[in-house]
């Protein structure tokens, strides 16, 4: 066989493929056939043999006809499935499918103008599915966290309960914006917006912008769902200064900054809404979010991340009812501010957490309030100054020892600190209790999409009374779902 310089088939290679097509070698009998012929006409001369060459044509024409028929089936076949490729290439064009969420690829291609998926912008879904079995030794309506304004309340249910569950949409807009909406449905058969925002995702530099409401970047906790929480309720800190989680409706802007150690800063500005704040019906900006985390490894097997953050926001006669002084209703007006530290820490060996790890983390609060507040808002309305500074923390740890098994303990802390009821201290009673709480969980997840959890609580957060408490929580997930962060 020949080749050319280049690499490709030289002509003798052309030459010998075209000797195989069915037209030459159908050439090459008839020319052997001449040859043959040729001695025979020789050899007899004039007395060439009648029959013979007639039986010689008769087979050539046969051969022909033969060649032929099959060239002229093979090309019918041909044109046939051409057909049918043609058709279902138009019914295809002509019926969208359902296709999976759309990438960073199919969204390039988009902006590229190349041919995109029909389905491409279908949203990627994801379902949470939680209950609950609780045993409380006392009864959770009477449940308060000693000295503090509001004192709180407890969630939690004796028996069977369905906890908190998720629905989530989230998908790619375009190249430049990524939207997702959480709903909440609640075991009181409420359904609420969770968390409903857009996000940029092409700006230079690190840079993203959030818009919409969203959990708040302050502290570590806070901007997880809860399904992803370690233990099944949140820390008392939370439930104390936090309302259990602060939501943001406004913008956020977070950078992560060009340096080879991890640096990321936060900026939100919101409506203030939400507890420790409240609706006070004016225009602009009603709370501030500023945040601060770096992070990094530690060799092979062990990372970090740290951070310090301060919300400030407003409030106009929230209302609390202290069940102390007969559910007497009370009003608070004023500024809050809050100061958050956090830490987290993982161990893995060499950084593979599938068989075992270790977690520990912890927060600490601190809340300044001050204004006035209006004691027994609908009876003797009795107003005066108001200030406090109190703070709270936990710190917990939680050790996978084997592939799927986890086991954790968690020691949270409230200090009430010092509060000023100005004119109306004789109208509430003050303490310096502490209110305290230690958890231990176990749990056992088959894949990364269940888990059954079992959690033990020792609730001491009323003054005077121990609460042991028995948690047996299911969750599920079903579909697409991202990763979880840090």
């Amino acid at each position: 066989m020949s080749h050319s310089p280049s690499g490709q088939e030289g002509p003798g290679v052309r030459h010998t493929a075209r000797l195989r097509h069915p037209r030459f070698k159908l050439l090459a009998l008839l020319m052997a056939a001449g040859g043959l012929i040729s001695p025979v006409a020789h050899a007899g001369g004039a007395a060439t043999d009648n029959a013979t060459l007639t039986e010689l044509r008769k087979q050539i024409d046969d051969m022909r006809q033969q060649y032929e028929a099959r060239l002229k089936d093979l090309e019918g076949k041909l044109t046939q499935l051409q057909q049918q490729q043609a058709a279902t290439n138009a019914q295809a064009a002509a019926t969208p499918a359902s296709p999976p969420a759309p990438t960073s690829e199919s969204t390039a291609s988009n902006a590229t103008g190349a041919p995109a998926s029909d389905n491409s912008f279908n949203p990627s879904v994801a379902v949470i599915l939680s209950g609950m079995y609780a045993s409380l030794s006392k009864d959770p309506n009477t449940w308060k966290l000693s000295g503090f304004v509001p004192s709180g309340s407890d969630t939690s249910k004796r028996g069977f309960d369905l906890s908190e569950s998720e629905l989530s949409l989230s998908a790619n807009i375009d190249p430049w914006f990524y939207g997702a909406l959480t709903l909440s449905v609640s075991p009181d058969d409420t359904i609420s917006a969770e968390e409903a925002f857009v996000q940029t995702t092409a700006l230079p530099e690190g840079l993203k912008i959030k818009a919409g409401r969203f959990f708040s970047g302050l502290g570590y906790l806070n901007e997880q769902h809860s399904h992803t929480w370690d233990f099944v309720d949140a820390p008392l800190a939370y439930q104390a200064f936090l309302g259990g989680q602060y939501k943001q409706e406004g913008l956020q802007a977070k950078w992560l900054l060009p340096t080879d150690q991890f640096i990321e800063l936060t900026a939100e500005l919101g409506s203030g809404r939400s507890f420790p704040g409240n609706d006070r019906n004016r225009n602009g900006a009603g709370s501030t979010v500023l945040a601060a985390h770096t992070g990094g490894d530690v060799g092979d097997n062990n990372s970090w991340r740290a951070g310090i953050s301060w919300l400030r926001t407003e409030a106009s006669n929230r209302t609390w009812e202290d069940a102390q002084q007969s559910a007497i209703t009370n009003a608070f007006t004023g500024q809050s501010r809050i100061w958050a530290l956090d830490g987290v820490w993982k161990w893995a060996p060499n950084g593979n957490a599938t068989l075992t790890n270790f977690k520990l983390q912890g927060e600490y609060f601190r809340r300044v309030e001050s204004g006035d507040v209006v004691y027994d808002t609908t009876g003797v309305a009795s107003p005066g100054a108001y200030r406090s500074a109190q703070s709270g923390w936990y710190l917990q740890g939680i050790y996978q020892f084997t592939r799927g098994w986890r086991v954790g303990l968690r020691h949270d802390q409230l200090d009430s600190g010092s509060v000023d009821y100005g004119n109306n201290a004789i109208n509430f009673i003050a303490t310096d209790y502490k209110p305290q709480r230690d958890s231990v969980m176990l749990d056992w997840s088959l894949s990364e999409f269940s888990r059954i959890r079992l959690q033990l609580n020792n609730d001491r957060s009323r003054e005077g009374v121990s609460d042991r408490q028995l948690f047996l929580q299911y969750q599920m997930s079903l579909g697409a779902h991202g990763a979880h962060s840090y």
